[in-house]
């Protein structure tokens, strides 16, 4: 049995194949950013499916792809963790690029962008992936993704610059109280994950003013900090992976036009694609 799996800091898409190439199961498990969360977090998550519990044994392959395994740490940490459970795997941790590389099914150069959770930007040049930004994670990083929204939102909500109708909308969603808030970000696990599904407000009320602007400056901070850093980007298509650049194909292409850029594919799932490439490299 061969596992491929793609993962950010929200949830990790599992698929299994025989060596035929044909699905065993699909699964989810919560997302296994090694930058996140600590070791036992990360054996307990995979262990929590049943399916991964139960075929642990089978497995002889690991195909992984996830945010947070863009350094040799990151995936240092996860191949130790998995190789307490999958012992008689062989296992290749990569990190989330590389999936969306693999995702959009091409050889053809490209910048690959993941807007989900958190983003990221690489060069493909079609065999190796290239990277001139070093993630610093949520905190300071992660322009226009679903945690950088949730940020952006809270900060104008506090600092009384989201409109008065949009803001006792948000209130009455969420719990805005100052002592959840601060537990959650500081306290609890997965904050990135909380901003995040704060974030989904924006997208939701895209359709005003004030929403537009919160996106598109998102965007437009993505576009200058991470794909214009490379030389290539003005020659190149520029594709997109993840559930925001799903939900926010719009602005993204008003932002392209902008910036002169040429827009490529957008995935939300890369999953099923990435899977078939592995069938086929069987």
């Amino acid at each position: 049995m061969i596992l491929v799996a793609d993962s950010g800091s929200t949830k990790t898409s599992w698929i299994a194949l025989a060596r035929n190439g044909q699905h065993i199961f699909q699964t989810e498990t919560q997302g296994l950013n090694p930058g996140v969360f600590t070791k036992e977090t990360l054996y307990e998550r995979v262990m929590g499916s049943k399916d991964l519990a139960h075929n642990r044994e089978k497995v002889e392959k690991i195909f992984f792809y996830g945010a947070g395994c863009g350094t040799e740490l990151g995936k240092k940490v996860l191949a130790e963790v998995f190789k307490t459970i999958f012992t008689k795997a062989d296992i290749h941790v990569h990190e989330d690029t590389l999936a969306a590389a693999k995702a959009l099914q091409s050889d053809d150069p490209a910048i690959i962008c993941i807007l989900g959770t958190g983003s990221n930007c690489s060069y493909y040049d079609g065999e190796v992936l290239h990277q001139k930004v070093i993630s610093l994670g949520y905190i300071i990083m992660d322009d226009a993704s679903g945690n950088y929204y949730g940020r952006q939102l809270l900060r104008d909500y506090y600092y009384n610059k989201m409109p008065a109708d949009l803001a006792a909308k948000f209130a009455s969603e969420y719990d805005l109280n100052a002592e959840t808030i601060v537990r959650n970000l500081y306290k609890e696990e997965n904050p990135n994950t909380y901003l995040a599904e704060l974030g989904k407000f924006i997208i939701l009320n895209k359709d005003n003013a004030y929403g537009q602007k919160v996106i598109l400056d998102g965007l437009r901070s993505f576009a200058e900090n991470h794909i214009l850093q490379f030389e290539e980007s003005k020659e190149i298509p520029v594709s997109f992976v993840g559930s925001i650049a799903h939900f926010l194909k719009d602005e993204i292409k008003i932002v392209m036009k902008e910036y002169g850029l040429k827009l490529g594919k957008i995935v939300r799932h890369p999953i099923l694609s990435v899977a078939e490439y592995h069938i086929k490299h069987l």
